[in-house]
């Protein structure tokens, strides 16, 4: 029998993110590119994206991302357009929420693109506002005696 080399198979390796700390350079669209936000995942491999030039197109997630890094809806993605089909990109990049963020003040996104974060619920002064009836007046008390 041949000796094992590590600790698990490939499903103990796939489970682990080691890059996601690294911190990596910020890409920028050339000619070719555009940057889009996922509208609508819809398997295979696909998704529907709206482009910030005002195209919906299809787009294919390239094989070098595919079940390594996970698409979602409202993510911001770069794109690689096809000389032969408008309609239709591959996906070459996934940028995370810092990221377009730091592509948004940088003036390459529009105005209107709203990156979704995580959502912060604001609890100023909601307690405030909170009354419980905790407090038993005599009449129940007396009731309370009888029971």
């Amino acid at each position: 029998m041949p000796k094992n080399k590590g600790k698990g198979g490939k499903n103990r390796r796939r489970g682990k993110n080691e890059n996601e700390t690294e911190k990596r350079e910020l890409v920028f669209k050339e000619d070719g590119q555009e940057y889009a936000q996922v509208t609508k995942m819809l398997g295979n491999g696909r998704l529907e994206a709206m482009c910030f030039d005002g195209v919906k197109r299809l787009c294919h997630i390239r094989g070098k991302l595919r079940k390594k890094v996970w698409i979602n809806q409202g993510d911001i993605i770069l794109i690689g357009l096809r000389d032969y089909q408008d309609a239709k990109a591959d996906v070459i990049l996934k940028y995370t929420s810092d990221e377009a963020r730091n592509l948004k003040t940088y003036g390459e996104f529009p105005e209107t693109v709203r990156i979704n974060d995580t959502v912060t619920f604001v609890e100023d002064g909601l307690d405030e506002d909170i009354e419980f009836g905790d407090e038993i007046s005599n009449d129940d008390e007396d009731d309370v005696d009888n029971i």
